[in-house]
């Protein structure tokens, strides 16, 4: 499909951000990805795409960028803004980069006259906080914000500033946990099951729900075309929950059936190891996926989800199971630790 229309992926050089980079481009649209100038581009290696290399921390310098890179008068008609820090040494990043950066970014465009047709924001399911753990109820659209986590409380920023923005045809996801090929945090849940360990925290009943990356990138590029979704928000998840058991049987068949150990870890202990791995980082000047952020995120008991206003207003309907999308990325992960042993064996 060839389209006359321009997409600039702003945050690229992340998971999600290659794929969609990958699919503007399979979708025939002109592609332009904004990167740091330190920013790898592992996954970003079509020579199609065109690069932008900004500084968020200048507002001045990215509003000069952008009027520069295109010929006077024209804009990307599509903006995916999927810019964000899931985890930080200093938890005051959260703000800096979730929320400030989107505020300098939008003020940038102004400035260079180049508000596009519409705006996704790539928010988080965190931004509203703990759902209903009493009756299990799936958190929907219309919940009011709590959020518990820095991180929660820098993307309902980002989002409330947004919706200050009366020039800007914005549009917001909240995705639960996307995973696929190259996303490190789940990658380490089925390295550790691989292992014949899986490590559960808590003892009451938790139920968790999950996006296949390509399914949540679909997502993207066919609600951006729709008015419906201008200015509304949107849940983004797999149209039902999963208990720990069931994903570790999951994981376990897609490794050729492993056998696995659970472990039940009591929420003390999470917090005191999370508390622990967040002073290393702090002393090693490196993120850590533990931490006490993070450790309120796990303790959250209900993660079901109600994504019937995505499926009304743009028929959102996630093409990949739990079981189909774990396949691919345990093949994926397979696939890699086999070259890695071969070149081992090699040398």
């Amino acid at each position: 499909m060839q389209t006359d229309k321009r997409v600039l992926v702003v945050g690229a050089g992340g998971f999600i951000g290659g794929f969609i980079a990958r699919q503007a481009l399979e979708r025939g649209y002109e592609t332009w990805v904004t990167v740091r100038a330190s920013t790898s581009r592992k996954w970003l290696t079509n020579n199609k795409l065109h690069f932008i290399v900004l500084d968020y921390d200048n507002e001045e310098s990215m509003a000069e960028t952008l009027s520069e890179t295109l010929p006077a008068g024209q804009r990307w008609d599509y903006i995916i803004y999927n810019l964000g820090a899931t985890k930080c040494v200093n938890f005051m990043d959260f703000n800096r980069i979730n929320y400030l950066y989107l505020r300098s970014f939008v003020e940038a465009l102004r400035k260079s006259s180049m508000i596009p047709e519409r705006l996704l924001f790539m928010s988080s399911l965190s931004a509203l906080g703990p759902g209903d753990e009493k009756d299990y109820t799936p958190i929907g659209s219309r919940m009011i914000p709590n959020p518990n986590t820095r991180y929660g409380v820098s993307k309902i920023k980002a989002e409330t500033f947004l919706e200050t923005c009366s020039d800007l045809p914005w549009t917001i996801f909240r995705p639960t946990g996307v995973y696929g090929p190259h996303e490190q945090d789940y990658l380490m849940m089925i390295k550790s099951i691989d292992s014949h360990w899986d490590f559960g925290v808590g003892f009451r009943k938790q139920m968790l729900t999950f996006i296949y990356v390509e399914d949540l990138v679909n997502a993207i590029f066919d609600a951006i075309t729709v008015p419906a979704t201008l200015k509304k928000k949107y849940i983004i998840s797999e149209d039902r929950a999963y208990t720990q058991k069931e994903f570790r049987r999951i994981v376990a068949e897609a490794l050729g059936g492993k056998w696995v150990i659970p472990v039940r870890l009591p929420m003390w202990t999470v917090y005191a190891v999370s508390a622990v791995a967040e002073r290393i980082s702090s002393l090693k000047g490196k993120p850590s996926t533990l931490n006490r952020d993070k450790y309120k995120i796990m303790r959250q008991r209900n993660w079901s989800c109600d994504i019937s206003d995505a499926v009304r207003d743009f028929g959102f309907a996630p093409r990949y199971s739990l079981t189909e999308g774990i396949k691919a990325t345990v093949n994926e992960y397979l696939k890699q630790k086999n070259h890695a042993s071969e070149e081992r064996y090699e040398s």
